[in-house]
């Protein structure tokens, strides 16, 4: 899976919690799903909507009916649903909230080593200077993320690395990405 595909996926809250279940065996119909996610039916909707414009999901042919649909993952969508799943078995619940964040999984990933506020940029070149430096904060006040500054480089630069949850979901998750 390439970076910019799990920027897609966590363009929605819901995303990652839906293939995460899914792939824990959670049967593909809206209700089961919401019940194990606690997404709102209209964030629900749009979020398997955009699964399946990514082609993570499909309809399940032959099962389901027509207004309750069944849903199954691709072979693409197994692959992002084993990820989903094992960011949901490092993270607690108090955690999900910063996890739906749109870049707080893509940030993390980036910072399978520590970087330069530059680097993290280079390997996530859609996010904006802003959108950055609001995750690096959000998640340095949860202690997922470490800054420290080199004094030796001129101008001084900050470093930025993955702790304790952080660098747990970043270990998950920067094996199965390709960075570009």
């Amino acid at each position: 899976m390439d970076i910019e595909l799990l920027v897609n996926i966590t363009s929605r809250a819901w995303a990652m919690p839906i293939l995460s279940s899914l792939h824990s065996g959670i049967a593909g119909r809206q209700a089961p799903l919401l019940a194990a996610t606690g997404a709102s039916r209209t964030a629900f909707a749009q979020s398997m909507d955009h699964l399946i414009e990514l082609g993570l999901i499909e309809r399940n042919p032959g099962h389901g009916h027509p207004l309750r649909p069944e849903f199954r993952l691709t072979q693409l969508g197994g692959a992002a649903a084993a990820i989903a799943n094992r960011i949901h078995g490092v993270s607690a619940e108090e955690d999900r909230p910063l996890l739906r964040r749109s870049w707080t999984l893509p940030v993390l990933t980036s910072l399978h080593t520590p970087s330069h506020f530059s680097g993290i940029k280079r390997n996530l070149p859609t996010i904006t200077d802003r959108a950055l430096s609001q995750s690096l904060k959000s998640m340095e006040a949860r202690n997922w993320v470490c800054r420290c500054v080199d004094g030796a480089a001129r101008p001084p630069k900050s470093i930025y690395s993955a702790v304790n949850k952080g660098g747990l979901i970043s270990q998950v998750t920067a094996p199965e990405i390709n960075f570009p």
